[in-house]
Protein backbone atom coordinates (compact mmCIF):
# COMPACT_ATOMS: atom_id res chain seq x y z
CA UNK A 1 0.00 0.00 0.00
CA UNK A 2 2.75 2.44 0.35
CA UNK A 3 4.47 1.93 -3.11
CA UNK A 4 1.04 2.83 -4.26
CA UNK A 5 0.54 5.76 -2.30
CA UNK A 6 4.24 6.89 -3.33
CA UNK A 7 2.81 6.25 -6.58
CA UNK A 8 -0.21 8.20 -6.37
CA UNK A 9 1.16 11.18 -4.74
CA UNK A 10 4.43 11.41 -7.22
CA UNK A 11 2.85 10.88 -10.73
CA UNK A 12 5.87 12.82 -12.17
CA UNK A 13 9.14 11.77 -12.51
CA UNK A 14 11.89 13.89 -10.54
CA UNK A 15 14.01 13.40 -13.39
CA UNK A 16 11.38 14.95 -15.48
CA UNK A 17 10.60 17.51 -12.78
CA UNK A 18 14.17 18.78 -12.17
CA UNK A 19 14.32 18.95 -16.04
CA UNK A 20 11.52 20.88 -17.10
CA UNK A 21 12.69 23.75 -13.93
CA UNK A 22 15.96 23.94 -15.26
CA UNK A 23 14.59 24.89 -19.06
CA UNK A 24 12.74 27.09 -17.49
CA UNK A 25 15.21 28.56 -15.40
CA UNK A 26 17.39 28.87 -18.38
CA UNK A 27 14.50 30.34 -20.80
CA UNK A 28 14.56 27.51 -23.30
CA UNK A 29 11.10 26.16 -22.00
CA UNK A 30 7.92 26.82 -23.83
CA UNK A 31 5.14 25.72 -26.23
CA UNK A 32 5.45 22.75 -27.55
CA UNK A 33 6.70 22.82 -31.08
CA UNK A 34 3.47 21.47 -32.55
CA UNK A 35 2.14 24.54 -31.53
CA UNK A 36 5.16 26.76 -32.67
CA UNK A 37 4.67 25.10 -36.18
CA UNK A 38 0.90 25.93 -36.34
CA UNK A 39 1.19 29.50 -35.36
CA UNK A 40 4.81 29.59 -37.70
CA UNK A 41 2.18 27.95 -40.93
CA UNK A 42 -0.94 30.52 -39.89
CA UNK A 43 1.50 33.36 -40.00
CA UNK A 44 2.71 32.67 -42.83
CA UNK A 45 -0.94 32.08 -44.59
CA UNK A 46 -1.64 35.87 -43.10
CA UNK A 47 0.98 37.51 -45.09
CA UNK A 48 0.35 35.50 -47.96
CA UNK A 49 -2.80 36.71 -47.93
CA UNK A 50 -1.88 40.30 -47.23
CA UNK A 51 0.60 39.98 -51.04
CA UNK A 52 -2.52 38.82 -52.66
CA UNK A 53 -4.50 41.37 -51.29
CA UNK A 54 -1.64 44.12 -52.26
CA UNK A 55 -1.45 42.86 -55.62
CA UNK A 56 -5.45 42.99 -56.26
CA UNK A 57 -5.46 46.21 -54.95
CA UNK A 58 -2.37 47.49 -57.70
CA UNK A 59 -4.46 46.04 -59.90
CA UNK A 60 -7.34 47.73 -59.78
CA UNK A 61 -5.38 50.48 -59.49
CA UNK A 62 -3.59 49.89 -62.75
CA UNK A 63 -6.47 48.52 -64.90
CA UNK A 64 -7.75 51.70 -66.25
CA UNK A 65 -4.27 53.34 -66.88
CA UNK A 66 -4.10 49.91 -68.76
CA UNK A 67 -7.42 50.31 -70.68
CA UNK A 68 -6.30 53.95 -71.71
CA UNK A 69 -3.04 52.83 -73.17
CA UNK A 70 -5.00 49.81 -74.94
CA UNK A 71 -7.49 52.19 -76.44
CA UNK A 72 -4.88 54.70 -77.60
CA UNK A 73 -3.06 51.85 -78.90
CA UNK A 74 -6.46 50.99 -81.19
CA UNK A 75 -6.90 54.41 -81.90
CA UNK A 76 -3.81 54.97 -83.46
CA UNK A 77 -3.57 51.83 -85.57
CA UNK A 78 -7.08 52.66 -86.96
CA UNK A 79 -5.44 55.92 -88.03
CA UNK A 80 -2.59 54.74 -89.60
CA UNK A 81 -4.39 52.14 -91.68
CA UNK A 82 -7.01 54.79 -92.39
CA UNK A 83 -3.79 57.10 -93.42
CA UNK A 84 -2.38 53.93 -95.44
CA UNK A 85 -5.43 53.42 -97.30
CA UNK A 86 -5.96 57.08 -98.78
CA UNK A 87 -2.30 56.52 -99.19
CA UNK A 88 -2.76 53.69 -101.51
CA UNK A 89 -5.75 55.72 -103.51
CA UNK A 90 -4.22 58.17 -104.01
CA UNK A 91 -1.20 55.79 -105.62
CA UNK A 92 -3.80 54.45 -107.97
CA UNK A 93 -5.46 57.48 -109.01
CA UNK A 94 -1.56 58.73 -110.43
CA UNK A 95 -1.37 55.61 -111.91
CA UNK A 96 -4.34 56.33 -113.63
CA UNK A 97 -3.44 59.75 -114.59
CA UNK A 98 0.01 58.61 -115.86
CA UNK A 99 -1.86 55.59 -118.23
CA UNK A 100 -3.99 58.51 -119.55
CA UNK A 101 -1.72 61.03 -120.39
CA UNK A 102 0.66 57.94 -121.89
CA UNK A 103 -2.46 57.04 -124.09
CA UNK A 104 -2.92 60.60 -124.71
CA UNK A 105 0.48 60.93 -126.18
CA UNK A 106 0.51 57.88 -128.26
CA UNK A 107 -2.33 59.02 -129.90
CA UNK A 108 -1.32 62.37 -130.97
CA UNK A 109 1.87 60.83 -132.14
CA UNK A 110 -0.38 59.76 -135.10
CA UNK A 111 -0.11 56.23 -134.31
CA UNK A 112 -3.40 55.62 -132.59
CA UNK A 113 -3.85 51.88 -134.07
CA UNK A 114 -0.56 50.98 -132.65
CA UNK A 115 -1.40 52.32 -129.34
CA UNK A 116 -4.40 50.50 -128.91
CA UNK A 117 -2.35 47.16 -129.84
CA UNK A 118 -0.27 47.97 -127.36
CA UNK A 119 -2.49 49.30 -124.66
CA UNK A 120 -4.56 45.82 -124.94
CA UNK A 121 -1.14 43.64 -124.85
CA UNK A 122 0.42 45.32 -121.96
CA UNK A 123 -3.09 45.66 -119.73
CA UNK A 124 -2.83 49.42 -120.14
CA UNK A 125 -6.55 49.73 -121.44
CA UNK A 126 -9.83 48.86 -120.60
CA UNK A 127 -10.99 45.99 -122.94
CA UNK A 128 -14.27 44.26 -123.52
CA UNK A 129 -15.64 41.18 -125.89
CA UNK A 130 -16.76 37.83 -125.94
CA UNK A 131 -14.31 35.04 -123.96
CA UNK A 132 -14.66 32.67 -121.23
CA UNK A 133 -15.96 32.68 -117.45
CA UNK A 134 -13.89 30.27 -115.68
CA UNK A 135 -15.22 30.23 -111.33
CA UNK A 136 -12.38 27.97 -109.88
CA UNK A 137 -12.97 27.20 -105.82
CA UNK A 138 -12.34 25.52 -102.59
CA UNK A 139 -13.82 22.26 -101.97
CA UNK A 140 -17.29 22.37 -99.65
CA UNK A 141 -14.70 20.97 -97.06
CA UNK A 142 -11.43 22.88 -97.21
CA UNK A 143 -8.86 22.25 -94.83
CA UNK A 144 -5.86 24.36 -93.75
CA UNK A 145 -3.64 21.66 -94.13
CA UNK A 146 -2.49 17.90 -93.15
CA UNK A 147 0.51 15.58 -92.14
CA UNK A 148 1.94 14.31 -95.10
CA UNK A 149 0.60 16.63 -98.02
CA UNK A 150 0.86 14.78 -101.47
CA UNK A 151 1.70 18.25 -102.74
CA UNK A 152 5.08 18.27 -102.07
CA UNK A 153 5.41 15.75 -105.23
CA UNK A 154 2.68 15.32 -107.35
CA UNK A 155 1.85 19.14 -107.55
CA UNK A 156 -1.85 18.12 -106.00
CA UNK A 157 -3.41 18.96 -102.27
CA UNK A 158 -5.09 16.88 -100.33
CA UNK A 159 -6.67 20.21 -98.48
CA UNK A 160 -9.13 20.94 -100.85
CA UNK A 161 -7.56 24.85 -101.26
CA UNK A 162 -6.64 25.92 -104.47
CA UNK A 163 -3.37 27.11 -104.39
CA UNK A 164 -1.16 29.77 -106.34
CA UNK A 165 0.42 27.42 -108.66
CA UNK A 166 -3.14 26.13 -108.93
CA UNK A 167 -4.26 29.42 -110.43
CA UNK A 168 -0.83 29.67 -112.33
CA UNK A 169 -1.59 26.72 -114.64
CA UNK A 170 -4.93 28.36 -115.21
CA UNK A 171 -3.79 31.52 -116.04
CA UNK A 172 -1.01 30.15 -118.41
CA UNK A 173 -3.34 27.37 -119.95
CA UNK A 174 -5.86 30.27 -120.96
CA UNK A 175 -3.16 32.19 -122.64
CA UNK A 176 -1.86 29.36 -124.59
CA UNK A 177 -5.16 28.42 -125.69
CA UNK A 178 -5.64 31.95 -127.17
CA UNK A 179 -7.12 34.40 -124.47
CA UNK A 180 -6.02 38.02 -125.28
CA UNK A 181 -6.58 39.54 -122.30
CA UNK A 182 -7.21 37.69 -118.52
CA UNK A 183 -8.24 39.28 -115.25
CA UNK A 184 -8.39 37.34 -112.04
CA UNK A 185 -11.43 38.81 -109.13
CA UNK A 186 -10.96 42.26 -111.43
CA UNK A 187 -7.18 42.26 -111.25
CA UNK A 188 -6.38 42.70 -114.98
CA UNK A 189 -2.84 40.33 -115.30
CA UNK A 190 -0.06 41.45 -117.53
CA UNK A 191 3.25 39.97 -119.05
CA UNK A 192 4.79 41.64 -115.47
CA UNK A 193 1.84 40.14 -113.21
CA UNK A 194 2.92 37.98 -110.70
CA UNK A 195 0.74 34.97 -108.91
CA UNK A 196 2.06 34.38 -105.63
CA UNK A 197 1.06 32.80 -102.49
CA UNK A 198 1.65 34.44 -98.43
CA UNK A 199 0.04 32.02 -96.53
CA UNK A 200 -2.95 30.50 -97.22
CA UNK A 201 -3.86 33.98 -99.28
CA UNK A 202 -3.24 33.74 -102.54
CA UNK A 203 -1.89 37.36 -104.42
CA UNK A 204 -2.02 38.59 -107.31
CA UNK A 205 0.52 41.96 -107.76
CA UNK A 206 0.62 41.77 -104.31
CA UNK A 207 -3.08 42.30 -103.67
CA UNK A 208 -5.05 39.48 -101.86
CA UNK A 209 -7.82 37.76 -102.95
CA UNK A 210 -10.83 35.78 -102.06
CA UNK A 211 -12.49 32.61 -103.40
CA UNK A 212 -13.98 31.86 -105.46
CA UNK A 213 -11.52 33.21 -107.86
CA UNK A 214 -13.63 34.59 -110.97
CA UNK A 215 -10.81 33.99 -114.05
CA UNK A 216 -12.64 36.24 -117.64
CA UNK A 217 -10.52 35.51 -120.76
CA UNK A 218 -11.49 37.34 -123.63
CA UNK A 219 -11.02 35.80 -126.95
CA UNK A 220 -12.95 33.73 -129.25
CA UNK A 221 -15.29 32.33 -126.52
CA UNK A 222 -16.46 28.51 -128.02
CA UNK A 223 -12.55 27.49 -129.51
CA UNK A 224 -10.93 29.29 -125.96
CA UNK A 225 -13.54 27.18 -123.66
CA UNK A 226 -12.47 24.05 -126.04
CA UNK A 227 -8.66 24.24 -126.22
CA UNK A 228 -8.39 25.24 -122.50
CA UNK A 229 -10.40 21.79 -121.58
CA UNK A 230 -8.69 19.85 -123.68
CA UNK A 231 -5.35 21.13 -122.75
CA UNK A 232 -3.10 19.72 -120.31
CA UNK A 233 -3.58 22.46 -117.80
CA UNK A 234 -7.64 21.90 -118.18
CA UNK A 235 -6.93 18.29 -117.72
CA UNK A 236 -5.05 19.43 -114.44
CA UNK A 237 -8.08 21.63 -112.71
CA UNK A 238 -9.95 18.69 -114.24
CA UNK A 239 -7.89 15.75 -111.84
CA UNK A 240 -8.05 18.78 -108.94
CA UNK A 241 -11.89 18.75 -109.32
CA UNK A 242 -12.54 14.87 -109.44
CA UNK A 243 -9.56 13.80 -106.67
CA UNK A 244 -10.07 17.08 -103.80
CA UNK A 245 -13.45 18.47 -104.57
CA UNK A 246 -12.10 21.68 -106.28
CA UNK A 247 -14.96 23.66 -107.93
CA UNK A 248 -15.16 24.56 -111.00
CA UNK A 249 -17.75 25.78 -113.60
CA UNK A 250 -16.64 27.37 -117.09
CA UNK A 251 -18.56 28.92 -119.31
CA UNK A 252 -18.85 30.82 -122.61
CA UNK A 253 -20.07 35.23 -122.62
CA UNK A 254 -20.65 37.07 -125.06
CA UNK A 255 -19.47 40.43 -123.67
CA UNK A 256 -16.69 40.37 -120.68
CA UNK A 257 -15.61 43.86 -119.55
CA UNK A 258 -11.94 44.11 -118.17
CA UNK A 259 -10.75 46.96 -116.52
CA UNK A 260 -6.96 48.10 -117.20
CA UNK A 261 -4.21 47.41 -115.09
CA UNK A 262 -2.11 49.53 -113.23
CA UNK A 263 0.53 51.35 -114.86
CA UNK A 264 3.38 49.41 -115.90
CA UNK A 265 6.90 50.40 -115.09
CA UNK A 266 9.46 48.99 -117.35
CA UNK A 267 13.01 49.29 -115.48
CA UNK A 268 15.55 48.04 -118.23
CA UNK A 269 13.84 47.86 -121.44
CA UNK A 270 14.43 51.53 -123.77
CA UNK A 271 12.36 52.66 -127.00
CA UNK A 272 14.29 52.21 -130.51
CA UNK A 273 14.79 55.52 -131.70
CA UNK A 274 15.63 56.31 -134.99
CA UNK A 275 19.38 57.16 -136.16
CA UNK A 276 19.48 60.64 -137.57
CA UNK A 277 20.87 60.78 -141.21
CA UNK A 278 23.47 62.82 -142.37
Amino acid sequence: MSLLTNVMDHSLDEGYAEAAARKKAEGTGGMPKTLRAKLGLAVGLVLAALVVTVGAAQARVAAPVVAKEREELVDRIDRETEAADKLEDKVDKLRGDVSTRQREALKKSGESDQAELMGLLSGATEVHGPGVKLVVDDAKEATTGGDGDPRETTRFSDTGRVRDRDMQRVVNGLWASGAEAVSINGQRLTALSAIRAAGDAILVDNKPLVPPYTVLAVGDGKRLSSRFQNSADGLYLHALQENFGIRTAISVEEDLRLPAAPSVIVRTAQPRTEKGTS
